[in-house]
C-alpha cells in the first residue's frame, strides 16, 4: 500500500492511477529537512554569487525602536529571519544608526528617527509603506516606514521580496498602499474539522485544542497572509453552525484573534440568519421584529467583549437551504441592515453574499436571479454593508462572463468573491494557475460609466467613490504539510493576496515572483515554469468547458466530466449539466439573448450589444449566450462541432506539454517537490483525456456528426463513461453521488 504523506484521506483518482501503475505518488515521505512546501514562498534560501556581497553591504544592521508593539516585533523578527537565512549572518540589532548599510524601521509615532525624516508618508495611508535609501546621520541607510505598525510590516515583506527575487536594494525609492480596504480569506471550514470544498486535508483550526493550545502553524499562516497583504480571515463556513456564537467558541475565537492580530489580520465569522432561534431561543428571526433586533445587539456586544477588534459578519442567506429574510417576507437589504446596525457602534461590517437564487424548478435562467433580486435594492443597504458578489453570475466556473451586478449598483458597496480552492478546476491535483482567471475578472469592463469601468474600479471604490471596499477569496488552505494540497496550489493563495492589494497588477509578473521565491531564480527554470502557469487555466477550460459551456462536471463531487447529468427527483434542473448545455440535435448552448432568457439585458448597452451578436460575441463565451447550430461556421472557418472537438484535444495537448516541460527541469528542483509535481501532472493528463473522451462521446451522441479528420474516437463507449462513479471526494462531505453496489469499469 502506498504511503500518502499529504493527507490521511485517500484520494479518489490518484489511487486509481497509482493502482494502475501510472504514477509513483512520491511513495516515500519527504525528509524533515527537505523542501516539502511548508515554508511556502517565504523560504529565504541562501543567496550565492555577486548578489551576496551587494546585499550584505546594504543590510549590516537593523535599527528598531526601543518600544515596539507586537506588530513591530513581528516586522523585526521577519527581517532577522529573512536576512539571516538569505545572507548567512544575522544583522546587528541596534536602536541608532552606527554604520553604513543600516535598515531603519518604524513609524513617526514609535521612532524619533523616522519622525525627523521627510518621507512623504501621508500619501500611503494607514496600511501603506515607504522604503527609501537616504543618508541618516551621514550614513547610507534603508528606511522602512509607515504611518502604522502594520504598514512597516508590509514594507518589511516587500523589502525581503526584493532580495528573494534578486532585485537591487542599494538605491530604493518605493511607496505603496493597498487599493482595496478589506482583503479577506473566507474559510469554508466546519467546526468538526471538515472543510467544504477543501482539498488539502482537514481544517487548520483545531477547535478541540483551543484556546489552551495555539499551534505554531497559526503564526506561520499569519506571516504568509501578511506577506501578501491579506488583512481579514472569516474563520468558518458560510453554511454556518450556530455554535460559533456561543461563549465556548467565542473564547476560542478570541485566542485565534490574539495570534493573528500582530500581523494586521482581523477575524470575521460566518453566522446563520436563524441564530436568534437556534442560539437565542426566540420564536422568530424576522429582521423587523424588535426582539430579534435587540438579541443581535446583545450578541454583537458580547462578541466584541471577547474580540475588541472583531471585523464583522459574513452572511449566506436564502441560498441552498440556508434561511434568510425571505422566510419572513423581508428583503435582502432588510436582513443585511439588521446585522449592520448591531455592528455599526463597533465599526464592524456585514459582508452579505449575493449568491441567492430561487429553488423553484420552474424559475427562469438561474444566472439572472441574483441581479433580479439585488438590483432593485441599490441604495437601500446601510453604509457598513458590502454586497459580496461572485466573479460570474453562476458559480465559480472555469470561465464565466463578469457578474452584471458590478455594473448595476452605483449606490451600494460591492466586493468581489473569488474561489481560490479549485472546486471546478481539478481540485488539489491539477496545475491550474488562477492568476489569469482573477485578472480576467478584475479587468472586465462593465461600461457602467463608459469605457474603463472595470470590475477592479468598482471594487476599489474609484468608479463610484465608495469607502467600504473589499475582495474575498475562498481559501484553499488545510492541514496538509504544504498547506494547499500541492505546491502549485500555493500560487493561487499568493496571487489572490497580491491582486487584492493591487487589482491592476500583472498575473504574469506575480507568477514569476512566486516561482523565484518558491523554487529558484535561475532563468532556465523560471521562464518555462511561468509559461506553464500562464497556459494552465486556458488548458483546463479547453478540456472541461470550452467555448462558453458551463457546469459540465459530475454531480455532487464536481470532479470529472458529467455532461449527461440531467434533472431527476433529487436533481433540480439548474443543478444539472444538460440545463446549461441545452445540447440537442440542432445545436448547443444556452440562448440568453432577447429571444431566449434575455440575461444579456442585465448588462450595460455596449456590453449587451457585443454579447448579443453572434459575430462579435467573444468566442470563449459563445455557448454561454447563444444556442448555436453544430454546423455554424466559426471565425476560424471550422464548424462549431469541429471547433468544440479541437478545443478538447488542445487542452489535453497543452497538459502533455506542461508535463514534458516539467520533466526537463529536475536538476533545478529538490527531488520531493519535483516528483510530486511530475506525478500530479501525469494524473492531470489522465484526467484531461478522461474529460476529452467522455465529453466528445456524449456530444457526438447528440450531434450525430463525424469527428474531424485526424481525431481518434473515444476509447470507451458513452455508457462506460456514464456508468463510472466516484462515491467520495475530499472536500465534499456527504455529497458524493450514489453509486451502484458493483464498481463500474474504469474508463481507459
Amino acid at each position: 500500500m502506498l504511503q500518502l504523506t499529504h493527507s490521511r484521506r485517500r484520494r479518489r483518482s490518484t489511487l486509481l492511477l497509482a493502482a494502475a501503475g501510472l504514477i509513483t505518488l512520491f511513495a516515500l515521505p519527504a525528509p524533515a529537512h527537505a523542501a516539502d512546501g511548508y515554508r511556502l514562498w517565504l523560504r529565504y534560501v541562501p543567496v550565492r554569487g555577486a548578489w551576496l556581497n551587494r546585499y550584505r553591504r546594504a543590510a549590516t544592521e537593523l535599527v528598531a525602536p526601543r518600544k515596539r508593539s507586537p506588530t513591530l516585533r513581528a516586522a523585526q523578527a521577519e527581517l532577522e529571519r529573512g536576512l539571516t537565512g538569505m545572507l548567512g549572518q544575522p544583522p546587528a540589532v541596534t536602536h541608532s544608526v552606527t554604520a553604513a548599510g543600516a535598515i531603519v524601521i518604524g513609524t513617526p509615532r514609535s521612532s524619533a528617527l523616522i519622525r525627523g525624516l521627510a518621507l512623504g508618508l501621508r500619501r500611503v495611508g494607514s496600511e501603506g509603506y515607504v522604503i527609501r535609501t537616504l543618508l541618516v546621520h551621514g550614513r547610507r541607510a534603508t528606511v522602512i516606514a509607515g504611518n502604522t505598525d502594520v504598514g512597516v510590516l508590509y514594507g518589511a515583506f516587500r523589502f525581503l521580496r526584493r532580495i528573494q527575487t534578486r532585485r537591487p536594494i542599494g538605491k530604493l525609492s518605493l511607496a505603496a498602499r493597498p487599493k482595496i480596504r478589506h482583503r479577506v480569506l473566507d474559510f469554508w471550514d466546519n467546526l468538526d474539522g471538515s472543510v467544504e470544498r477543501g482539498y488539502a486535508g482537514d481544517s487548520i483550526w483545531k477547535w478541540d485544542e483551543l484556546p489552551q493550545y495555539l499551534s505554531p502553524r497559526y503564526t506561520d499562516f499569519a506571516r504568509a497572509c501578511a506577506s501578501i497583504g491579506i488583512n481579514g480571515v472569516v474563520l468558518n463556513n458560510v453554511n454556518a453552525s450556530p455554535y460559533v456564537l456561543t461563549p465556548l467558541y467565542l473564547a476560542k475565537i478570541a485566542a485565534l484573534a490574539g495570534v493573528l492580530r500582530p500581523y494586521g489580520i482581523h477575524v470575521y465569522l460566518s453566522v446563520p440568519f436563524s441564530a436568534p432561534i437556534t442560539v437565542g431561543r426566540l420564536k422568530s428571526a424576522d429582521p423587523l421584529d424588535p426582539a430579534v433586533q435587540a438579541w443581535w445587539r446583545r450578541k454583537v456586544a458580547e462578541v466584541y467583549r471577547y474580540v475588541p477588534d472583531f471585523g464583522g459578519f459574513l452572511m449566506k442567506a436564502d441560498s441552498e437551504g440556508e434561511p434568510g429574510p425571505e422566510n419572513y417576507g423581508r428583503t435582502q437589504a432588510q436582513g443585511a441592515n439588521l446585522l449592520a446596525r448591531a455592528l455599526a457602534p463597533f465599526h464592524g461590517i456585514v459582508m452579505w453574499r449575493a449568491f441567492v437564487y430561487s429553488t423553484n424548478p420552474h424559475s427562469q435562467d438561474r444566472v439572472k436571479q441574483s441581479y433580479d433580486i439585488f438590483k432593485p435594492l441599490d441604495g437601500k443597504f446601510d453604509r457598513n454593508v458590502i454586497l459580496q458578489v461572485k466573479n460570474g453570475p453562476l458559480d465559480f466556473q472555469p470561465r464565466e462572463p463578469f457578474h452584471p451586478l458590478f455594473g448595476a449598483m452605483p449606490h451600494t458597496n460591492l466586493m468581489l468573491e473569488l474561489e481560490i480552492t479549485k472546486e471546478y478546476l481539478g481540485q488539489q491535483t491539477s496545475l491550474v494557475y488562477l492568476g489569469t482567471l482573477f485578472q480576467e475578472a478584475l479587468r472586465a469592463d462593465t461600461w457602467a460609466r463608459g469605457r474603463g469601468s472595470t470590475v477592479a474600479r468598482v471594487i476599489d471604490g474609484s468608479l463610484y467613490g465608495e469607502r467600504q471596499t473589499g475582495i474575498a477569496g475562498v481559501a484553499n488552505i488545510g492541514s496538509d504539510r504544504d498547506w494547499c494540497g500541492s505546491v502549485f496550489n500555493q500560487s493561487n493563495w499568493y496571487v489572490f493576496g497580491r491582486l487584492a492589494w493591487n487589482p491592476e497588477a500583472s498575473a504574469r509578473t506575480i507568477a514569476e515572483q512566486w516561482v523565484r521565491m518558491t523554487f529558484t531564480n535561475d532563468p532556465a527554470f523560471v521562464r518555462p515554469v511561468v509559461r506553464m502557469m500562464m497556459a494552465s487555466r486556458e488548458a483546463a477550460v479547453d478540456y472541461m468547458d470550452p467555448l462558453g459551456l458551463a457546469s459540465q462536471m459530475a454531480a455532487g463531487t464536481h470532479f470529472g466530466p458529467g455532461p449527461w447529468v440531467h434533472p431527476g427527483p433529487h436533481m433540480p434542473p439548474d443543478w444539472s449539466s444538460t440545463y446549461y448545455s441545452h445540447a440537442n440535435r440542432t445545436g448547443i448552448g444556452f440562448n440568453r439573448t432577447a429571444s431566449g432568457s434575455d440575461a444579456i439585458g442585465q448588462y450595460a448597452p455596449h456590453v449587451a450589444a457585443q454579447f448579443a451578436s453572434l459575430r462579435h460575441c467573444p468566442q470563449d463565451l459563445l455557448l454561454w449566450f447563444h444556442h448555436v447550430p453544430w454546423t455554424y461556421r466559426m471565425r476560424s472557418g471550422r464548424t462549431l462541432w469541429d471547433s468544440l472537438v479541437r478545443h478538447y484535444a488542445r487542452g489535453v495537448e497543452t497538459v502533455k506539454w506542461m508535463r514534458r516541460t516539467w520533466l526537463k527541469l529536475a536538476r533545478y528542483v529538490d527531488p520531493y517537490r519535483f516528483r510530486m509535481t511530475a506525478d500530479f501532472l501525469t494524473l492531470q493528463v489522465h484526467n484531461a483525456e478522461w474529460w476529452r473522451d467522455a465529453s466528445i462521446a456524449y456530444f457526438q451522441s447528440i450531434s450525430r456528426l463525424p469527428l474531424p479528420a485526424g481525431v481518434a474516437p473515444p476509447p470507451d463507449s458513452l455508457k462506460a463513461y456514464e456508468a463510472f462513479c466516484i462515491p467520495y471526494v475530499e472536500g465534499t462531505p456527504g455529497a458524493g453521488p450514489a453509486c451502484p453496489p458493483d464498481d463500474a469499469p474504469v474508463p481507459r
